[in-house]
């Protein structure tokens, strides 16, 4: 009888500390499909984003809203958005640029419009290498129409990345633990 008393014991006591260990463990970097997108978590309640066009970084008790949507610019473009909306004066938004004509591709229009947007792209990254500039990573703007006061903009260079970066600031939202986002 003592010793089934003991096993039970022994027994409840692992199912009760269990859970405090893993509590405990820092969790490792959030593993993601591509190699250029790192996500891990920091040891203090801010959130950081590293993009190509520079680095943003927000308190977490200071973040009131975040979102992700799609809206069509202009009716040529897609755009997918995600915005971190913190106490304070400045909105920020990170985005990925569809052309509409990628979206045609099923039929043979689209894809003879798809063929003139990537040649015009490959155009422009030449001209920006030549030049010594990053033309990618470039914020987009149509002065004075797309000229947000208190707006900080980043734009990413995939769907993916977008979503990696949504996921990494709604998790560290919610958990309350700081997360350092990287786009290398």
């Amino acid at each position: 009888m003592l010793n089934s008393f003991l096993v039970a014991l022994m027994v409840a006591l692992l199912v009760i500390a269990t859970p405090v260990q893993a509590q405990n463990a820092a969790p490792a970097a959030t593993p993601a499909a591509n190699n250029k997108i790192e996500d891990s978590l920091q040891q203090n309640r801010f959130w950081q984003a590293s993009v190509g066009g520079g680095h943003y970084m927000v308190q977490l008790d200071r973040i009131s809203a975040i979102s992700r949507h799609k809206y069509l610019l202009d009716g040529a473009i897609i755009v997918d958005e995600v915005t971190v909306d913190a106490v304070g004066q400045a909105l920020v938004r990170f985005y990925f640029l569809t052309p509409v004509t990628d979206a045609l591709t099923g039929n043979a229009a689209g894809n003879v419009a798809s063929r003139i947007v990537e040649r015009g792209r490959a155009l422009i990254d030449k001209t920006a290498s030549d030049a010594g500039t990053n033309v990618q990573n470039m914020v987009v703007k149509k002065f004075p129409e797309t000229t947000h006061a208190h707006t900080i903009e980043y734009r990413v260079m995939s769907a993916e990345e977008l979503g990696g970066l949504y996921s990494s600031v709604h998790t560290a939202w919610e958990s309350g633990k700081g997360r350092k986002f990287t786009i290398k």
